[in-house]
Parts: structure tokens; sequence; C-alpha cells
């Protein structure tokens, strides 16, 4: 009969070893699983509480005068604590400072076995949203009314304890089994539950939802049948139908609201379908545009039998589509639809893959075994292998590489993994789809590989269309750095205990005799010699050139553009020499690859030498991918495209980036996309410039008299909702001023904050003035007074710092290039928007400098044809991250009074909404805001 005992502590601060004091202790004792006790106690810290701790747990001095010391209860704490499990959330925080103050009052160290929840509930819940106690809690649906109290704590711990062990006991023999192969590397000491459990499954039969694939436990895949498709009524009739008072859609939402832009969306993508044309139609912020497009899809696919795709730029759109949209009109429309998605590859996880790394005999670390463990539930719940799905720790995504299905190679459909592959099955479901949703990047992958990856279509709807043009250009172009060469050499490694090559040679012994395998440990260490030298050498010649020719991206990477034909000759000379050297010792390894690959094919026909063979099919490619990719790179000159090197200033010497891309992708997307597809509807919020869609037409490669354009004003009253504001008064942008023009716009960013109590985003142009502009007001702001949160500084991910910034009150967030779009903070979370600078490319970004220089060739102005046609579209996707919705309001603060004062201006006024502007001083302009607000 288990007892565990879960601790929760309430301290002064993170480290005991420097001070800080327990200032409450709440502990929750379950036995054979029914809580049976509780104990709490203030602890007198015998110092005073932080502000900072007092707010977050909201325990003040007074709560803790007359409260006992640690060691008038250390007695009754430990009592409690014997012969039981250890359970924390974060037990390492919690045991370690436990421990610290017993031991300095006893003299006794703390042994027991441990449970910490976070480890337990990535492992048994890893599709869970997040690990925080209080995602936790919300996620089980178990209350949580006091947050960051002991007991409360603990309570709650303990109540999510109990739900994890329910699910371990539901969890099959051999998922178990492997789980408990695992246990030595976790935290958490489970080795003792998980056997009672496998004994008791030992001699049951059960999970008949589940397939038993070479002793790994997988969910059954759902069985996917196609619709049938019956007469529809005409569209006319369907659409009013669909978007009228009592209509489908407004018999299944609450708060339904009949929208004209929709209407109006709908039947003109309906018209192009009918007309076999190709439209482009913006759709303005609160338009509704997914519904407006997904209805004319679902309808044209129904009425002829004909998939419909629509392919998003982001996942997360993507996601919500599938998760959201897609659900509500099934339910929603008089007729049933099949819909799939369809991602990249690197997205699905390869069971021929993880059942390798899964039995190889390798000395995992913790997050390679976490990461397991994690994978071993996961198969038992998921139906599509889809990564985006579960919440890999950071280094699992290194893991990841090792077992997703881009990594397995070519796959034989007569190989027995192949019916098991998640991403041939989402490729399955595709073929019987009525509509795909996919990404830019599969979309663009498919167009330059002539069709094959995504199931046969005539017609598509492109949202987020604006990033279609760098999306094809990236696709159409290659990268490459020291670290894949590195990681490649290292995933095959050498006759070393565990290395892929080493389980070649031990699965064919034969082939020891055959090859001399000193000579693959040769060829490994001189690719790995030759690349590195090669990067470090490219490294050292960037940092010499003069820094007038280097800029830095927006994420603090040096970029320099190189021209072969312009570059030293001696130095060039050398360096295409060292990449024959690392060419020449990889087409060795491939001459190596070859004769084993040769050796096991005569040797027998097995599923087993059908795997062996598969890999080194995929390593071979994967070494001619390099070879083929530094030739381009850094040895042809190909006047059409853009090459480019990024390096990290204070990086290792050898952290490089080789790039290149076309220099226009127009003509490709017009051959191989548009020609080829009878209706491609592209739309965005933001596709025109002065009610144009010239611009964007002609980057794409369409025509302008062959392709229906629509724009679709947004529903909300920018006029009553948006004020914007203009300083006169602020110094030049220029590049000579630009220390003066940061302290004017920290002194407008804090007076505007104190006026919104925060609540803003801040957008840049450049990260380096956002680095000098954050540590600036960090320096003078009372950073108890606003939390500032800055992109590139503050740790985590784009969605990350957003969530931080909403948890605040009072925040302030700093963002540079995707902050600029995909970013949505609806309602009085974000009360004001500042653009520091008018968005325009650094003139010496390497794209736009090549692109510029072919349209001067051309005899065109690179400024009106180029820059400032992309800096308007950008300008108008910050103006959009301020109103999402009818009630929203705010202030737009523009720092760069160029928009006034420059010919150009109005282009950037024209783009946006009719709305109030005011060019005053920043004084009254603060004022003009704390009135307005």
């Amino acid at each position: 009969m288990a007892k565990f005992v879960v601790v929760d502590l309430e301290t002064t601060g993170h480290s005991p070893k420097k001070g800080d004091k327990i200032i409450e202790i709440g502990m929750v004792t379950i036995v054979d699983g029914v809580i049976t006790d509780q104990y709490k106690s203030f602890v007198h810290p015998e110092q005073p509480i932080p502000s900072f701790i007092s707010q977050l747990t909201g325990i003040q001095d007074s709560d803790v005068q007359g409260a006992p010391l640690f060691d008038e209860i250390v007695e009754d704490v430990v009592s409690r604590l014997d012969g039981a499990y250890f359970v924390a959330h974060h037990v390492e925080f919690d045991l370690g400072f436990l421990d610290y103050a017993i031991r300095e009052v006893t003299g006794n160290k703390l042994s027991m076995p441990v449970i910490d929840t976070v480890e337990l509930a990535r492992i048994l819940m890893p599709q869970a949203p997040g690990y925080k106690l209080g995602q936790l809690a919300e996620f089980f649906n178990v209350s949580h009314k006091d947050p960051h109290r002991a007991l409360a704590d603990a309570y709650v711990t303990g109540e999510i304890l109990l739900k994890l062990l329910h699910k371990a006991k539901g969890l099959p023999y051999e998922t178990l089994s492997h789980l408990l192969q695992l246990e030595a590397k976790l935290k958490s000491d489970v080795s003792e539950l998980l056997q009672g459990i496998v004994n008791e499954k030992a001699f049951s039969l059960d999970h008949t939802e589940m397939d038993l694939f070479r002793g790994i436990a997988v969910r059954k895949q759902d069985e996917f049948d196609e619709v049938s498709h019956t007469s529809q009524e005409s569209f006319a009739p369907f659409l009013e139908n669909t978007f009228k008072q009592g209509g489908y859609l407004h018999k299944h939402m609450d708060k339904y609201e009949d929208r004209k832009g929709q209407r109006e969306m709908a039947t003109t993508i309906y018209d192009a379908f009918q007309s076999q044309t190709h439209a482009m139609i913006e759709a303005e912020t609160g338009t509704g545009k997914s519904l407006g497009y997904l209805i004319p899809a679902l309808y044209e696919a129904m009425e002829t039998g004909e998939r419909v795709v629509v392919s998003t730029h982001t996942t997360q759109l993507q996601s919500q589509l599938v998760e959201k949209e897609l659900p509500f009109l099934q339910s929603a429309l008089p007729f049933s639809f099949s819909s799939a998605l369809l991602k990249g590859k690197q997205h699905y996880l390869s069971l021929k893959k993880f059942e390798h790394e899964l039995f190889s005999p390798t000395s995992d670390n913790y997050d390679v075994a976490l990461t397991k463990a994690m994978i071993l539930v996961w198969l038992t719940e998921t139906t599509t292998g889809d990564r985006d799905e579960i919440q890999l720790p950071s280094s699992g995504q290194i893991f990841w590489r090792k077992v997703s299905a881009e990594a397995e190679g070519y796959a034989d459909p007569k190989s027995l993994w192949y019916r098991m592959s998640f991403y041939q099955q989402a490729k399955k479901r595709a073929q019987k789809a009525d509509i795909i949703i996919t990404n830019h990047s599969l979309l663009c992958t498919d167009i330059i590989r002539q069709n094959g990856l995504i199931a046969s279509y005539k017609k598509i709807i492109v949202d987020e269309a604006h990033h279609l043009e760098s999306s094809a250009a990236k696709h159409f172009g290659l990268r490459l750095d020291y670290v894949t060469i590195q990681y490649l050499v290292n995933e095959m490694g050498g006759n070393q205990n565990g290395d892929w090559m080493h389980n070649v040679l031990s699965a064919y012994p034969e082939l020891s005799l055959r090859l001399d395998i000193r000579k693959w440990d040769k060829y490994m260490q001189r690719i790995r010699e030759e690349a590195d030298e090669l990067f470090r050498f490219i490294f050292s010649y960037v940092v010499k050139k003069h820094n007038a020719e280097i800029t830095l991206n927006d994420v603090g990477r040096f970029q320099y553009r190189y021209q072969k034909d312009q570059e030293d000759v001696t130095t060039w000379n050398t360096i295409e020499e060292m990449t024959h050297r690392v060419s020449f010792y990889m087409r060795d390894a491939i001459q190596f690859l070859h004769q084993c690959k040769q050796y096991i094919t005569m040797a027998e026909t097995s599923n087993e030498a059908t795997r062996w063979t598969e890999d080194i099919t995929m390593y071979m490619e994967r070494l001619e991918t390099i070879i083929n990719g530094l030739q381009e790179l850094l040895i042809e000159d190909q006047k059409n495209l853009v090459k480019w090197i990024e390096l990290e200033a204070y990086g290792a010497k050898n952290a490089v980036f080789l790039y290149s891309e076309p220099i226009e992708v127009a003509s490709m997307l017009s051959e191989h996309f548009f020609d080829k597809k009878e209706s491609v509807i592209l739309t965005s919020a933001t596709l025109t410039m002065k009610d144009s869609f010239s611009f964007m037409l002609k980057r794409l490669g369409l025509s302008n008299e062959d392709t229906i354009q629509y724009k679709i004003p947004s529903p909300f009253l920018y006029d009553e909702q948006v004020q914007l504001l203009i300083p006169n008064d602020f110094p030049s942008v220029k590049y000579g001023e630009q220390e003066a023009f940061i302290h004017a716009t920290c002194e407008a960013i804090y007076s505007l904050a104190d006026v919104t109590e925060g609540r803003m985003l801040v957008l840049f142009t450049s990260y380096d003035m956002l680095k000098k502009t954050y540590y600036v007001m960090k320096d003078f702001m009372d950073q108890e007074e606003f939390m500032l949160i800055a992109q590139g500084i503050s740790s985590g991910s784009r969605t990350r710092l957003k969530k931080n910034f909403q948890a605040f009150d009072k925040a302030i967030l700093f963002g540079t290039s995707s902050f600029w779009e995909g970013v949505d903070i609806p309602g009085e979370d974000l009360t004001s928007l500042v653009i520091v600078r008018l968005p325009f490319q650094p003139p010496d970004h390497p794209v736009y400098e090549a692109k510029s220089q072919s349209i001067k060739e051309s005899g065109k102005n690179a400024f009106m044809e180029l820059s400032l046609p992309n800096a308007v579209l950008r300008f108008k996707q910050g103006f959009g991250r301020l109103i999402r919705s009818s009630s929203d309001r705010g202030i737009v603060f523009v720092c760069d009074d160029r928009i006034m004062k420059a010919k150009y201006g109005k282009y950037f006024l024209d783009s946006i909404p009719e709305l109030p502007v005011h060019f005053d001083s920043t004084t009254k302009l603060i004022k003009q805001a704390k009135d307005w607000l």
C-alpha cells in the first residue's frame, strides 16, 4: 500500500544557500489512492518578505509574525514524511529547499523515493497544453482557487498525482515495460509502481484498440471513409441559407453576425472557380476570411467531386482551420465532407527510426530518456504522429530529428514499415479528402518537385498570400551550415559502440572482413576537419571585410552578400580548394556506403536487410545533397541567384550559414504553379498599396488583366476606435543621430505607457535598435512598475513572450520582424502600438540589394518599385496588430515623422483606414492620448 506525501513550500527566494527561508509549508498525505491527512503552517523566516514574493503569494510580514520557527516544526514535518514517496511539482526545488532546512536543524539528510509531477505529467500526458500547476489543474478540471499558497498547491498537486497514476494503470503492458527500462534515467522513482502495474497486466489481454508493432503499442489508425457527394442546392440559395439570420451558421453559433464581407468573398471565390480564373482578394481585419473562403471551397468540392487545397503560411492558422473552423462547418452545413491536414515529413514520427533508437544500446541522457518516454505514451493516443500534438522538451527537438519521417529517407511501399508510416497515412487521407489543409512550405516543395507530395488538385486557396513570394524564394534556394554537416557525420558515426556504422557491421560481421573500417573512420574524421576548416576560413574572411559591407539582421547575425566575380581572387580560390576537399572525402564515404549496400543486398532479402539498405540509401542521398549544395553555394557563379553569408559574431568560429535564393520567383511561380492550375485564389489582409494589387501581382507572376481583383474593407470603425499620433519634435532617424532618436523614443514609450498602464507593443525594424532601446529603458524605468519583455533578450518563443506579456498587468513588449504580423492580443491586453521606424528594408540587406540592382538595370526606380511597396505592406501588417475586434480601442504612436514630412508618407497613410491623425509635440500627443483614452 503506497503512501505519498505531497509537499509545497512558499519561500523568500530560490536559494537556501544564499539565505532564503521557508515562509509557508503545505503537506497532503495520500494512502491507497485516498487523501487521508493534510498539514499547513506559516514559518517565521527571521527576515522581511520581499515585495515581489508578497505580490505573488499574498503572504505579508504580518502573516508570519508569531508563526513558529522552522526548528519548532521540523520534527512534525519529518515524521509525516516517514515511509512515504516525496511528491512535489518541480520536486528538485521543494525537496532541495526542505532538505537544506532540515539538515540545518538536525544534521540529517532526507532519503526517500521521489516523484516529480511535472515529469510524470510530461510522460503520461504528452498532449497536455502545458505543465505549470495551473495549466494541469485546468486540463484535469481540478479546482485551483488559491494558487501560490502552500496547502492549496499541495492539494492540487495531490489530485493531479492521483489522475496521473490512474492514467498509468490504463497503459498497455508493452508501453509500461519500455517505461521501466527508461526509469533509471528519470528524476522520479517510479520503478516499483510501474512494476506493480506490469505484474497485474502480465497475463491479461486488453487494449483491443492498440496495434502491437515490433514490441511497441500503437493506437490503431482510424478508418478514413470517402464521403459520397450528393447534389446540392445551387450556389446563390446555398449562400443565402448559410449566412442569413436563422441560417446554417446562425443555428450553430452564439452571437452570430451576418458579415457582408464574408458573403462577398465567398461569391468572388465561387465565381473564380466557375470561370477557371485566378483571383487576388484583400480581406481586411474583421472580415472573417477563414469562413469566407472555406464555405465556397467546400461547396465546390461537393458540387464537382474535385478536392480543393487550402495553404497557410503558419502552422497556427493550419491548426485553427483543422481544429476549430472545419469541425464547426461539419456540424453547420447541410452536407458532410472529408478533410485532411498535410504537413512536411519532418512533422511526422517514423516508427522505423523510433524503434531503432528505442532498442539501440545507447547511453541516453535525461532529455533523450524523457523524450522517448513521452513518445511511447503518445503512440497509444495519436492517430496522426504529428509532433505538433506534443510538448517536447527543448532538447527533445534534437532527438526528433533522428526519428522523424524525414530522417528515414526513401520508404519502400513493400516494406513492413510502410503500412505503419504516419506520413504515408497522412498522404493517404489527403488522397481521399474533399479539402486538404497544408502550408506554404510543403506547397513550394511540391511545386519544385513538380507535384507528388500533395494529392493532385486543380483549385487552391492560398491564405497569408503576402508570404508566398518569400516562401517560394526560400524553397527554390539553398541553406547550408557547418552544424548540418557535423550532425550528419555524428549520426553516421564510426566503429564505436552505439554508432550507426558500428551497428551495420555488427549486423553483418562479414562486412568488416571485406571492407577496411579504418577507411570509414578516416573519411568521417577528414570530413569533420575539412568542413571545420572551410567554415572557419569563411568566418574570418567575412569578419575582415570592411564594416560598411556587413549588416546585422533582425536576430543579430552579421550578413554579407558575396558575388564570386567581385571577391578577392586568391581568397576565393582558397575557399574553392577547401570546398573540393570536403566534397572529395564525402564522395569516398558515398562509395564506401555503396559497397555496404551491394553486399547486404546480395547477402539476404529480409525485412532487416531492407531496413539497413534504406538507411544506407538515405545517408548517400544526404551526402550527395551537401556536395551539390556546396557546389552551388561556393563554386558555381549563377547570376540569377543572390548568395549571402550569415554568422554569429560572438559564436563559434565555424558558426557560419550559407544561403542562396533566386532574385525573382515570378517566372517560376507562373510556369510551375499558376499556369498548371485552373484557379488559384490568393488572399490576405495586406495585398494592396493605395488600393492597387499591381505590386503583388507582379511579384508573384500574375497577369493584371487575367486575374480577378477584389478588396473587402474592414467592418471596424477605425475613426472611433483608433487615434494615430505622430510627434513633430523627434530627432532625425538618420544613423548619425540614432542615439538621440533612441532616447526620445524611450521617453515617449515611458510617458505613453504611464497613460495606457503598459499594455503596449513596440515594433522595431532593427534588432540592434531594439536592444539599445530596451537597455536604455531598463536603466531608467522602475522594474516593479512595468515589466519589459523583449524578443531575443527575454527567453522564449514568440508565443511564450506573448503569453508572458498578457500575464502581467503592466507590461511592454518589444518585437522585430515576426511581431509585425500574426500576433493577436485582443481586448484590453493591448491598448497602444508604437511603430519606431517606417519598416523599410535596410538597403544593404542581401536579398533587397540584389533585387534593387536588378530593377535598376532594367531602367526602373528601385525605391518606388520595391522598397516603398514592401514597407507600406509591412506597415499595414504592423498597424493591424492593434484592433482585432469591434470593441477594441487604442493608440498608434509612430515615432518616424517621415510619414508626414516625406513625399512618400502619403502612401503609408493612404494604406490604412481613415482615422484621426495628430501631428504635434510629444507632450501634447501624450495629453491627447490621456484625454482620449
